[in-house]
């Protein structure tokens, strides 16, 4: 049996599980390409929809994963692999990424050392955390607490103090009003789980490309 990638929209999940333990490390997705390339490399290669890319599983923190088998379901919409995994499966530092009860919260793995990502990556991961954090002691879950409205509107207030700054071209409170902005648009994005990479990958298809053009193609 072959994948079916039609029955996802040309996606379709994967369960990764530990070839030695059984242990469930993560859940993810593949496209066609994917899948391609996990079986030409021998390493996993998982599609984010978040950043809406291709990506290798540890190839910025470095904990890979060696694929020891590939197995599909019964009705062919579901993949399990089974890896070596190469340190930790969790952005959090966890061996794996379930480690949270349902019904309690508890947290039943300990966080087994820091993984290096970039600024972005962390900042992003950490605004999708405070989600489920406390909206009285978090900011950020304060803004998500209360719905879209709170975060949109600080969107447009920082907009318009960006652009104040720019006006009085006061390089400090360009840079300052800049940061807000962004801060706050990537509360927006994790909000929709769209990693900014997503963004920046926009922008790099557009390289080359007239700006009066890329609207003409954009209205058809």
């Amino acid at each position: 049996m072959k994948p079916d990638f039609e029955k996802g929209d040309g996606l379709l999940p994967v369960i990764v599980r530990d070839a030695d333990t059984n242990e469930v490390l993560m859940l993810a997705y593949m496209n066609e390409e994917a899948l391609k390339l996990t079986q030409e490399t021998g390493y996993a290669h998982y599609f984010s929809r978040s950043r809406n890319k291709l990506w290798k599983k540890g190839e910025s923190s470095g904990h890979t994963q060696e694929v020891q088998d590939i197995l599909i379901d019964c009705d062919g919409d579901t993949i399990l692999l089974k890896v070596k995994q190469n340190g930790l499966a969790c952005h959090t530092g966890r061996k794996s990424c379930f480690f949270t009860k349902l019904q309690t919260g508890e947290v039943i793995l300990d966080k087994e050392k820091e993984i290096e990502y970039n600024f972005v990556d962390k900042l992003y991961h950490t605004l999708l955390d405070r989600k489920n954090a406390d909206p009285k002691t978090s900011y950020v879950s304060s803004l998500y607490f209360k719905g879209e409205n709170s975060f949109l509107k600080k969107i447009a207030e920082e907009a318009a103090e960006f652009c104040f700054a720019v006006k009085d071209n006061d390089k400090k409170e360009i840079i300052y009003e800049a940061a807000d902005l962004a801060f706050h648009t990537l509360i927006a994005l994790a909000y929709k789980n769209i990693h900014p990479q997503a963004v920046l990958e926009e922008l790099k298809r557009r390289e080359g490309v007239s700006g009066i053009e890329e609207k003409r193609n954009r209205k058809k």
